[in-house]
């Protein structure tokens, strides 16, 4: 129980950047939150937090151990509550968000048979490409594909994400087979406004070493649709989702390029705000994901 408490602890100082902060939530004295991390750090032979006088930051180790602690106790919760419901039903009514393109594939068609196993939920799904404040908008359970912000969520990886470059036969017939990530920039890439996301730019392994490419091209737009189907179309080169183009490789629609060059995937998440005590609903729909999406074989029958 030592260990779970330092967990827990750990988790709780990360959120929220500060041993005071974290101290108040818990209602202990910041020397107690300091004790348990010096004890966690001490176990485990590493340092996961660099302290100032005026706040903490993770260390990579720390970053690291930061995601497995929340699936952990994620799990953990899970597992009690699952236990302590006994005959109890899930009942009220259960708010998620997810981005737009992959809400329709992924999320929506899952609503149905998510709310036949419990029909004492009803369930408001909100589909937008802007990152919604699900505290002060009263959203349980956002769904969030790609690399996350720090934040005072909670965040539970449910799958991974790949992301693929890709274009139309058409396409590399009239202008050739980039080889290489640099041989891009003299290609016609279809690039998510600057508003949009991907601020960073395309992502890709380079000797080893992850970098990131900032292209631009005479068509760019803030809408995944469009970029898809502009590339689908033969006007350039796309990086996209492997969930988005999926069917487009296995039908020929699309080409993958500079696969030997392609980024680790960043993850698939459920989001949501750190309570105590999470509604049992909002436990089951995230179990609900990470089980439907943990199966390689719900990818190989949707993408």
């Amino acid at each position: 129980m030592d260990k779970l408490k330092q967990m827990e602890t750990f988790v709780a100082v990360a959120q929220r950047g500060s041993l005071t902060a974290a101290a108040q939530a818990e209602g202990v004295a910041p020397a107690v939150v300091s004790r348990r991390l010096d004890g966690l750090e001490a176990r485990l032979g590493v340092k996961l937090l660099a302290r100032t006088t005026r706040r903490v930051s993770l260390t990579h180790e720390g970053s690291a151990f930061l995601e497995d602690c929340q699936r952990l106790l994620q799990d953990f919760a899970s597992a009690e509550a699952s236990v302590s419901a006994g005959g109890v039903k899930a009942s009220g009514h259960l708010r998620i968000t997810a981005p737009a393109g992959f809400g329709r594939r992924h999320v929506a068609p899952l609503v149905p048979q998510f709310l036949a196993e419990h029909p004492d939920v009803s369930l408001s799904l909100n589909l937008s490409d802007r990152v919604v404040d699900i505290v002060n908008e009263g959203v349980d359970c956002a769904v969030r594909v790609g690399d996350l912000q720090d934040s005072s969520l909670v965040s539970v990886r449910l799958a991974d994400n790949r992301r693929l470059c890709v274009a139309a036969p058409s396409y590399l017939k009239r202008a050739g087979t980039p080889r290489a990530p640099g041989d891009l920039a003299r290609h016609a890439c279809l690039t998510l406004s600057s508003e949009a996301s991907q601020t960073r730019g395309w992502a890709f392994t380079v000797a080893g070493e992850l970098t990131h490419l900032r292209l631009n091209g005479r068509l760019d737009c803030t809408d995944g649709q469009v970029l898809h189907d502009w590339c689908v179309a033969g006007l350039g080169v796309a990086w996209r989702s492997a969930w988005e183009v999926g069917t487009d490789l296995a039908q020929g629609r699309l080409v993958s390029v500079l696969d030997e060059f392609a980024a680790p995937p960043n993850g698939i998440y459920a989001v949501f705000p750190h309570v105590r005590h999470l509604a049992l609903r909002v436990r089951l729909w995230i179990d609900f994901l990470k089980h439907t999406w943990g199966d390689a074989r719900y990818w190989s029958r949707t993408s």
